[in-house]
């Protein structure tokens, strides 16, 4: 999935250009290049887990193949059951389509994988391009004819049946519990030193979906509704100021502490935190595996997403509606810039007060721990 990102974040450049396009009309549209970066980044899923699915499996002769062939299933889904001929629904490339490609890349890849432990023609005498061909040709023919099956003769729109399955997952990912779990989770985790980057293949199917309809709803005169996107869990900078667990107000605490380790470290830190990346601080403290600054993490990622919750719910503050990654600008400048709303200052520095609460008893128990630590022993008499 972290393939992906350079693709998502592609887009995320075009909307965040077009910020100040709104302001300077004769800039030069660039919606293609989104169109066609962050607009297919169903299909570039499949195609890609496609793909990895047989370099993990150790069959990197298939590794191109199926991730074409996963492609070719994806498109087949484009015509819907009971459209007219020649109608093409494209958004289903897009956004809307990730977790469709992952599935079909991963459906592709299991069937290439079990067709490969047939052996077929393992010892026979044909050239070797012969059987290379072969091989290839026959779970090609059998993958596209299973589906062709289902989505033509059978007139099952598998991509539709898919989403219906997914819905449950995808309106508990919306709501406040699930925007929780998704935030808190990986917070867990990463307090024990495990990077947060395993839930973007949990994260991101939500995330893009969410962001994608909230786009299309604006576009067509509506308001956007999803509030559980990667926009309001990242790149905001309210939910995670400074990174996970909200680690800003605590690095500038340790700016000032009386602790000489804990002072160092928090000056060398604070240029990253300030960008949202809190790798140095998280285990430079360390706050991994720290069962005092352990709990804060938890609590903030907690406290953080209700606060953001009851904003966006009240309209106290607008729900993004465009696509822009972009959580390594420091908030709140790109609070205000993806939300076009100046009332994001106002909940940064609420916001920062209440984590700077729930960091600083904790703070100051470890700053007593370290202190202590620190104090030369006394000469034995």
């Amino acid at each position: 999935m972290q393939n992906l990102i350079p693709f998502i974040l592609t887009g995320s450049v075009v909307f965040f250009y077009n910020v100040f396009r709104s302001y300077l009309p004769q800039l030069p549209d660039l919606t293609n290049i989104s169109n066609y970066s962050f607009g297919m980044i169903g299909l570039i899923a499949a195609f890609m887990v496609g793909q990895q699915f047989m370099e993990k499996f150790r069959h990197p002769q298939y590794a191109v193949t199926a991730g074409i062939v996963a492609v070719c299933v994806l498109m087949m889904t484009l015509h819907p059951v009971g459209a007219k001929q020649g109608v093409y629904d494209m958004g289903r490339v897009g956004p809307t389509g990730i977790l469709i490609g992952v599935l079909f890349g991963v459906i592709v890849g299991v069937l290439f994988h079990y067709y490969s432990k047939l052996n077929l023609l393992k010892n026979s005498t044909m050239p070797d391009f012969v059987v290379n061909w072969i091989n290839n040709i026959i779970p090609i023919f059998f993958t596209l004819a299973l589906f062709a099956t289902l989505i033509f003769a059978l007139k099952v729109d598998i991509f539709q049946v898919i989403l219906n399955l997914f819905e449950p997952i995808q309106s508990f990912g919306q709501s406040l519990p699930g925007l929780i779990l998704l935030v808190l989770i990986p917070a867990f985790f990463y307090s024990m030193g495990i990077s947060t980057w395993l839930w973007t293949a949990i994260q991101n199917p939500i995330f893009i979906a969410g962001i994608a309809a909230n786009a299309l709803a604006v576009k067509h005169g509506g308001a956007a509704a999803n509030i559980v996107t990667n926009e309001t869990v990242y790149s905001l900078g309210l939910i995670m100021m400074g990174g996970t667990g909200a680690t800003l107000t605590l690095n500038l605490l340790m700016c000032f502490s009386k602790s000489q380790k804990l002072r160092t470290v928090g000056r060398i830190c604070i240029g990253p935190s300030l960008f949202n990346i809190n790798e140095p601080i998280v285990f430079s403290t360390p706050v991994v595996m720290n069962p005092i600054l352990m709990i804060p993490m938890w609590l903030n990622s907690i406290v953080g997403c209700c606060v953001i919750w009851v904003a966006m719910q009240g309209g106290l503050l607008k729900i993004p509606a465009s696509l822009m990654q972009v959580a390594q600008i420091p908030a709140p400048i790109s609070s205000v810039l993806i939300l076009q709303d100046f009332r994001a200052i106002l909940w940064y520095v609420l916001l920062f007060i209440i984590y700077l609460a729930t960091w600083y008893p904790f703070f100051k128990v470890y700053e007593r721990e370290v202190l202590r630590e620190e104090q030369p022993l006394e000469p034995a008499v």
